[in-house]
């Protein structure tokens, strides 16, 4: 390695104090680039392509945030005054939540429209759709994202599918797990694997709401929904 890099010395130096040598390596170099001239076009075209196209790419992601932000406003003002078919479908002049989802995606506000999509979805009886939508949403807010796990619960439980009801409400309960929303969460899978007939599973997430969130308001409910799932899970075992 010190002998190459003495060599590379010797050659720079040579080039600077020996204009001959100097000459001689610029013609060499300006032979190379008549010999391979079309090549380096093409190198030269395709990373002046590069860098235009993500310029473009750059330009049009900010376009389509500020369109989508722009739609989602109209959208989410019908969401709020329950004019759900309007926030969903549109009115004809502006875009509703699913054609959002479709055109703008890609962006933080088409992301935020799955998530008013999929709620109004699930209010207006549609809860397979609903289900899709709510599972493309992805927060890294996490009172957020675990409403939407808790909302496809219950778009799920409405489809008769307890146990995958029961399974993602206690995903909600444990994502950021917190004393305000996780004895919530985990009261709705208690009753979601009664349904299930999964009186052990149950029982056990009533337990965690009694042990772990002592000073939670559901904490006398759990106690009581805990002792008949651990009566219910005794007398199938006995069955």
């Amino acid at each position: 390695m010190a002998k190459e890099t003495i060599k590379k010395h010797s050659e720079f130096e040579e080039l600077v104090e020996n204009p001959d040598a100097l000459a001689d390596r610029l013609v060499g170099t300006e032979d190379f680039v008549k010999k391979n001239k079309s090549k380096l076009l093409g190198v030269f075209i395709a990373i002046a392509a590069l860098i235009v196209g993500g310029f473009l790419y750059y330009n049009y992601r900010s376009t389509q945030a500020v369109e989508a932000q722009n739609a989602m406003f109209q959208a989410v003002y019908y969401f709020e005054a329950d004019s759900l078919g309007k926030a969903l479908n549109g009115d004809g002049q502006n875009l509703g939540l699913l054609a959002i989802t479709e055109e703008y995606g890609s962006t933080d506000a088409g992301n935020l429209a799955h998530f008013y999509a999929g709620t109004a979805l699930l209010k207006t009886g549609k809860y397979a759709e609903a289900v899709e939508h709510l599972q493309e949403f992805e927060s890294d807010d996490y009172l957020l994202q675990a409403r939407a796990y808790s909302l496809t619960g219950d778009a799920l439980l409405e489809q008769g599918k307890n146990k995958e009801a029961a399974d993602i409400y206690t995903k909600a309960a444990n994502y950021n797990a917190n004393p305000f929303f996780s004895p919530q969460y985990l009261m709705k899978a208690g009753i979601a694997y009664e349904a299930a007939n999964d009186y052990a599973a149950a029982a056990e997430v009533y337990n965690k709401i009694v042990t772990d969130y002592v000073a939670s308001a559901e904490v006398a409910e759990a106690k009581k929904y805990k002792a008949r799932a651990e009566m219910l899970a005794g007398g199938s075992r006995t069955e």
